[in-house]
């Protein structure tokens, strides 16, 4: 078992390495993250803050990420991926299930946000409320990256610790934020060296990206959702155009959009306060009586 705080968690068949923080009593928060970033991706002063306030937070490394299972790829290759987005959604069920939680708020990034849609869509007794961040609806016309973000993140990382990182880290100035670019420069290198050092693994995120590319067009089950709903994104993000945060809350009936003109697709230090205080406003719309 790894060093670090957390646990390994049966859930859809595989093993989660989660970190279960704050009050056990508190209204529960889990936090899904994106293409083959770790749960350390989640700025601890986003997760503090949260805690902070009483909510029990819950976040986890995704299947092919991080101390999480590895999913061996088919003795015999196919043109099928090893797994689709469903079934992460059901992986991050299968975690609230081992904990015993009835009902969380479910907050995604990225990759994340399309599993928190699913979550939502497919499990919509299991969600307090709904927030997501940099993402997009599967719709092939929206959220489309520039070529410099796709050369950026199809790059492979090099082997040798100081290269990676500082690979890593330029990958994340190329598709984050520009404006905050200097001051985020360090905490970019600190985030690449501790996933370096839990363990990155280039197979698993192409099988992730497989399981993105075959998703398809949620936008009509999104627009079928009943369930308070945040849309964060950026105007900066060159990974996922905020066209497609656009069209998700335009999808979601009552979806609140909250667009940040200096945000990329990450979650600089000197924001999070400021989203913290957006998602935990959508939470109480979810107490709110009817």
């Amino acid at each position: 078992m790894s060093q670090e705080p957390g646990n390994y968690a049966p859930a859809n068949g595989i093993q989660l390495w989660y970190r279960d923080e704050g009050p056990q009593t508190g209204e529960p928060v889990l936090l899904i993250m994106g293409l083959g970033s770790q749960l350390i991706a989640w700025p601890e002063d986003f997760v503090t803050d949260l805690v902070g306030r009483g909510y029990r937070v819950i976040r986890f490394d995704n299947r092919d990420c991080g101390l999480s299972d590895k999913i061996e790829p088919p003795a015999v290759p196919t043109f099928r991926p090893a797994y689709f987005l469903t079934d992460m959604a059901n992986d991050a069920i299968g975690l609230l299930d081992h904990l015993g939680i009835d009902r969380a708020h479910v907050v995604g990034a990225s990759m994340g946000g399309m599993i928190a849609q699913l979550v939502a869509i497919n499990h919509p007794t299991r969600v307090s409320s709904l927030c997501s961040i940099m993402s997009t609806t599967g719709n092939r016309l929206v959220g489309l990256p520039t070529q410099e973000a796709v050369r950026a993140v199809l790059a492979p990382t090099p082997t040798e610790r100081e290269a990676a990182i500082e690979h890593m880290a330029g990958v994340i100035s190329v598709i984050g934020s520009k404006t905050l670019a200097k001051t985020e420069w360090p905490r970019r290198i600190e985030y690449a060296a501790a996933a370096y050092d839990r363990g990155i693994f280039p197979a698993g995120t192409v099988r992730q990206f497989d399981a993105i590319a075959a998703a398809v067009d949620r936008t009509s089950r999104l627009q079928q959702l009943d369930v308070p709903t945040l849309v964060i994104h950026g105007d900066e993000d060159s990974l996922i155009n905020i066209s497609g945060g656009a069209a998700t809350a335009a999808a979601i009936p009552g979806a609140r959009f909250e667009q940040s003109p200096t945000m990329g697709h990450d979650l600089p230090h000197s924001l999070c306060g400021g989203l913290v205080e957006a998602i935990e406003a959508n939470f109480s719309r979810a107490l709110a009586p009817a």
